[in-house]
């Protein structure tokens, strides 16, 4: 829970055993009260302008134990548990916010996605780039003079227009109503043997590009399929279970706004089943790019979203301690555990399986649409 979750507006989404479908609900104290009658989707409710003084205040219908919902198996259709607080939003991404995580991408790509070569390449961009690309803007002319120094030297990459240029990269990570929620398994597409987590801050905007509350993700990274090449970039980051947000949705507020979210700093931690720990850290005080920015990139004249959208907005967390073999750098294990914390937010839980073997996304927009005619919501 959030460390100050009594004075935050937190929405939560339940699945219900009795309508066979999601719930809006929002987290009250020891309860999670049931709002779906008011609000038939996530995305509804963020289109309201007292979407906070309704999580708060408004009757519902029935309630749920917070405890018996954080405990509960997930994935199991005859047991309430939470799910991911989105559901008709697009969930979008925006990738190489960060300058730590450019040189990141920028020796997979110079590496062919092949881990073994990373440690040679890493130093060799350090060596070259050293401290030049902190604090720079994007699309400026200082960032135009270092993306220079990296061409001259040899180094350059399609990355480096994404991370200093005037345009960040933003993509659709993964289809609606697929992410998975805190508890559930998440996955890693069997293939991949050089990847890792990417804990970050999700926005949720709605329709008319407001962002109206914030959450936790996990952006999977394939380093090694997305390293081969930048169009494999579907490949590596959309595949079963490989999205996860949550716990809950906190809505801006007076307590809540956006600086805060502009200072939210974001904790991991990874426990493996043999004992393996590690810790890492990302905080938006450290991001190139503005949210606002970042939102206004991806909703605009150019594009819209009537159901509103969720955006992943990067990571400063780029591991390069070995863990399998030396000079091999950081890669998933199966049964690896890992929570992604932000004391504002919560704390977001998944187990890493491979993607094939994770449960099958079998609910989906239609299923939805059914379930919330047979409860007469709709």
């Amino acid at each position: 829970m959030p460390e100050d979750a009594d004075r935050a507006a937190l929405v939560a989404r339940v699945h219900d055993p009795e309508g066979d479908g999601p719930c809006v609900a929002a987290v009250r104290g020891e309860h999670v009260v049931d709002l779906t009658a008011l609000a038939p989707t996530v995305s509804d409710l963020m289109e309201r302008d007292d979407a906070a003084a309704v999580v708060r205040e408004a009757d519902g219908g029935r309630a749920w134990r917070l405890d018996d919902l954080l405990q509960a198996p997930p994935g199991r259709r005859d047991v309430p548990h939470l799910l991911a607080p989105v559901d008709l939003q697009v969930i979008k991404a925006a990738g190489v916010t960060f300058a730590r995580s450019l040189l990141e991408r920028v020796i997979e790509e110079r590496t062919g996605g092949d881990p073994a070569q990373a440690a040679r390449v890493r130093a060799r961009v350090g060596q070259v780039v050293g401290g030049r690309l902190d604090g720079i803007r994007p699309g400026s002319p200082e960032a135009a003079r270092a993306k220079e120094l990296l061409v001259s030297e040899g180094l350059w990459s399609q990355y480096l227009e994404v991370g200093i240029g005037p345009d960040p990269e933003v993509f659709t990570k993964a289809p609606v109503m697929s992410a998975v929620g805190t508890g559930a398994d998440i996955g890693v597409l069997g293939a991949s043997v050089w990847n890792n987590p990417e804990p970050e801050a999700v926005l949720v905007v709605d329709s008319r590009g407001r962002v109206r509350g914030a959450t936790l993700g996990n952006d999977v990274n394939l380093r090694d399929i997305e390293g081969r090449s930048a169009l494999l970039l579907s490949r590596a980051k959309d595949n079963n279970a490989s999205c996860a947000i949550g716990p809950f949705v906190r809505v801006l507020d007076e307590d809540f706004g956006l600086d805060a979210v502009r200072g939210l700093d974001i904790g991991l931690r990874i426990d493996g089943t043999d004992g393996y720990v590690l810790r890492g850290s990302s905080s938006l005080r450290e991001i190139s790019r503005d949210v606002l920015d970042l939102v206004a990139a991806t909703h605009g004249a150019h594009h819209q979203y009537p159901d509103g959208f969720a955006l992943f907005t990067g990571t400063l967390f780029a591991p390069t301690e070995d863990r399998q073999a030396p000079g091999a750098g950081f890669t998933h294990e199966y049964g690896d555990v890992v929570r992604i914390s932000s004391p504002r937010l919560g704390e977001l839980v998944n187990t890493v399986v491979p993607s094939e073997e994770a449960a099958p996304w079998t609910f989906g927009v239609g299923a939805l649409m059914r379930s919330l005619a047979r409860r007469g919501v709709l």
